[in-house]
């Protein structure tokens, strides 16, 4: 048995649904987590991915935001919101007004999905908000951890948490998206139950998910590792690879993000033995 899981900000799905449907019928993930959709629910445009055999589950708003899980395989037990763990928890409550976090129950998986704020700089009013919501993810996790399921924590992380994340790190390391306090929030919410499993399969600097518009950052491959997978423990020993799709950020109008996949591979009865490659039949 295997499962493929993707994560890919697209910065506006309406605006890239021919790019992520082709990348979709490319790649054929069975779970596809997106963010920055920017799209009121009542707009998503479901028709087309359903046309691919995907439903979706969203929590969107107009213009902002947004998230949403594309899968091939029954999703169940969906979660909006902090609140949807920490109902009495007035933080929680408030940061939903934000559609940042959703999750789901997909082949013995709980998938959640996230767009983490991305403080816009260490003297705005957004970075204390960061903060703050990675603080109440700390506390999400620790309720989720509580549920007992194998978790897979991925989305646009706005965080490079190491030196290797970035393209220049004394120059940047520090300013925000790689300051201490951002990074340790982060750390504080991973706890010691979530890996990073690209760095399992790739320990070297170098590797990008996220070339700035502004700066020409493409053209001179001067990009960051943003984007990110966590697994715990259960789900890390079945990982067998977790590539990051940057030609997709060489688009004609692309998102300014690149998608990040891992492959889990378990036997499909869990007392077998074998070398746990399942029965996947396409993609790598």
């Amino acid at each position: 048995m295997a499962l493929r899981i993707a994560t890919w900000n697209v910065n506006s799905v309406r605006t890239r649904l021919d790019q992520v449907c082709a990348w979709l019928q490319a790649e054929a993930p069975d779970v596809l987590c997106l963010q920055e959709t920017k799209v009121a629910d009542d707009l998503f445009p479901h028709t087309a991915f359903e046309a691919l055999g995907y439903r979706a589950v969203i929590s969107g708003q107009k213009a902002y935001n947004g998230v949403a899980i594309l899968s091939r395989q029954p999703i169940e037990d969906v979660r909006v919101g902090f609140a949807a763990l920490l109902p009495d928890d007035p933080a929680a409550v408030e940061l939903g007004e934000q559609k940042r976090v959703i999750s789901a129950w997909i082949e013995g998986v709980r998938v959640l999905n996230l767009y983490v704020p991305n403080g816009s700089a260490l003297t705005s009013q957004k970075y204390p908000y960061k903060l703050e919501w990675l603080a109440c993810l700390r506390r999400y996790l620790e309720a989720q951890d509580a549920q007992g399921e194998p978790l897979a924590m991925v989305g646009d992380f706005n965080i490079a948490l190491e030196a290797r994340d970035i393209h220049d790190p004394e120059r940047l390391s520090g300013g925000i998206m790689a300051s201490d306090p951002e990074r340790q929030a982060l750390r504080d919410a991973l706890g010691d139950r979530l890996e990073d499993v690209f760095r399992v399969f790739e320990p070297d600097a170098g590797h990008w998910s996220w070339w700035d518009y502004r700066t020409g950052a493409w053209d001179r491959d001067t990009g960051w590792r943003i984007d990110h997978i966590y697994l715990s423990e259960e789900l890390l020993a079945c990982a067998t690879a977790c590539v990051i799709h940057r030609d997709q950020r060489g688009n004609e109008q692309p998102s300014d993000h690149a998608p990040v996949t891992v492959r889990l591979a378990w036997p499909t009865d869990p007392a077998e033995d074998g070398d746990g490659e399942g029965d996947d039949a396409g993609g790598w």
